[in-house]
């Protein structure tokens, strides 16, 4: 059929691979937010925002109710959130953050393919001095007067706001806050009838590490490997 349909036949796999991971990581936030706090969004701000991160990449609603469904079912999975510690290759920390029921799965996954690009895993507390957990919101900026809202979020945690995009390139506005001022900020994006397009958080590197391109692309490289893992939700790391 052709090289054009070879390239677009391409295309559409990396997409659709892209949202079934995508979905398989909300869908775990979904159900590990369901069974700490019931399945009514309304009451439960953790699965609200699980909910809203799930609508931000079009996750069908009949994936969303059966995520919830499963948390309260017999035979739920008991997923664990697990942070674990090492290096890429040239010094570069690392912050892998997976959902797993099986620990010891994971992990041994998590430590090959971290050795097998020349990096190692590490104990506990080893890197993580060097991230500062933050709580990240994502919002339309149409229509919004910013300066006004940075004013507003002030009193309730905010610590910086400021310009972004999202994966196609499109402009945002991402706020930024203290992990321990999440619930606060997000009740008062909500008082402002501002629903954002995803929530969750992330780990703010302290000490970023510049590299050649061709030693950062080692690196890259390595990161891109880890999030393939059906566990690993999130790869931080010191790269610049």
């Amino acid at each position: 059929m052709g090289r054009i349909f070879e390239v677009r036949k391409h295309t559409m796999f990396a997409r659709w691979n892209r949202m079934a991971k995508q979905f398989a990581r909300i869908a775990k936030d979904i159900t590990m937010a369901a069974k700490a706090g019931g399945g009514d969004p309304g009451s439960n701000p953790a699965l609200r925002r699980a909910v809203q991160n799930a609508r931000a990449v079009n996750m069908p609603k009949d994936k969303v109710e059966a995520a919830i469904k499963r948390a309260s079912g017999r035979d739920a999975a008991n997923y664990q959130q697990v942070l674990y510690e090492g290096y890429a290759p040239h010094g570069v920390a690392l912050l892998v953050e997976a959902a797993t029921d099986n620990p010891t799965r994971t992990v041994a996954s998590v430590r090959n393919v971290i050795q097998k690009h020349g990096g190692n895993l590490a104990t506990s507390g080893s890197v993580s001095f060097q991230f500062r957990k933050m709580g990240v919101f994502r919002l339309n900026p149409e229509g919004i007067d910013q300066d006004d809202l940075e004013l507003y979020l002030m009193d309730h945690g905010l610590e910086e706001m400021g310009e972004g995009t999202g994966e196609k390139g499109e402009a945002q506005l991402v706020v930024r806050c203290a992990f321990e001022d999440f619930g606060r900020v997000q009740e008062a994006l909500e008082a402002r009838g501002l629903a954002p397009l995803s929530a969750a958080h992330e780990y703010v590197c302290m000490t970023p590490v510049e590299l050649p391109e061709a030693q950062a692309t080692e690196v890259l490289e390595l990161i891109d490997r880890l999030e393939q893992d059906e566990d690993v939700q999130q790869v931080f790391h010191t790269l610049v």
